[in-house]
């Protein structure tokens, strides 16, 4: 008979999937040690890229194909393009796993995944990653939430080439003072933002859905981060949130997104865990 009491304090297996500048940084952070977690594997579209960053891992992880990780991990954390988020997921939660999606915007399209976790006793986690104060919209959509507005800033090399701007034809590259050039819901600006507005499905999924959260997007050449600010009405408050996120490596992406990845893998074992 199996020592149920071992199995319940082995080490979760993570897996990451895109070692790009958040994959990096969560790799860092389990290879460094997070209790209760170990890091099992690794994927990325050209693995030789990362041959010799990988080699100075104290860890080692297995180096495997996004098909092989299901049976590799408890966990897969998702750092990858968008269009990968389906292959990457459906395997972990199928087998009652946690998948880790950082690509919030693509599981509007694919929000069967949610249906197949619930059959299977799997999890999909979006983390909280650039924007504050989720765990005060997941309280308050207990309750009854009227609105959410989000207004987001970025600087210009943080949107260009969005799918929106080039299909309106929109000339950012010389602009000299803010220009707001997209209002819309939380879903459409997923569609013509896909690796910008992360934050705002986020926001929506935690409060009143894609298709009643309300948007801005502003190319703000006076800025150097990205900036988001939140307005929320509801039945037990009224709060607004701002933060402004210092671009890492990808001006696409906050540094802090990162680093609210390694904040959830450090809740999983730990014997104190603060917030919802």
């Amino acid at each position: 008979m199996a020592d149920s009491s071992k199995s319940a304090h082995a080490p979760l297996r993570v897996a990451v999937v895109g070692l790009g500048a958040i994959g990096t940084k969560v790799v860092e952070a389990l290879d460094r040690g997070i209790e209760g977690l170990t890091l099992s594997a690794v994927s990325a579209q050209n693995p030789d890229k990362h041959r010799a960053w990988l080699a100075g891992l104290i860890s080692k992880p297995a180096v495997l194909p996004i098909e092989a990780l299901a049976g590799a991990a408890d966990i897969v954390i998702e750092c990858a393009p968008s269009k990968l988020l389906r292959p990457i997921v459906a395997p972990f939660v199928r087998s009652g796993k946690t998948a880790v999606v950082l690509s919030a915007g693509a599981l509007l399209d694919n929000e069967d995944l949610i249906e197949l976790a619930k059959q299977n006793g799997g999890q999909i986690v979006v983390p909280t990653g650039a924007l504050i104060g989720l765990d005060a919209v997941t309280a308050a959509a207990v309750g009854n939430i009227h609105s959410v507005r989000m207004v987001t800033r970025k600087p210009i090399n943080g949107l260009a080439g969005a799918p929106y701007i080039v299909e309106n034809n929109i000339d950012i590259a010389g602009i000299t003072e803010p220009l707001k050039i997209f209002e819309g819901t939380a879903r459409e600006a997923a569609k013509g933002f896909p690796a910008n507005l992360n934050v705002a499905v986020a926001l929506s999924l935690a409060g009143i859905g894609p298709d009643q959260t309300r948007l801005e997007i502003w190319a703000d050449p006076t800025v150097t981060r990205n900036v988001h600010r939140i307005e929320v009405e509801s039945d037990s408050a009224r709060f607004s949130m701002a933060i402004e996120n210092i671009p890492s490596e990808n001006p696409r992406t906050g540094r802090i997104t990162a680093l609210s990845v390694i904040a959830y893998l450090r809740k999983q074992r730990a014997s104190l865990r603060v917030g919802t």
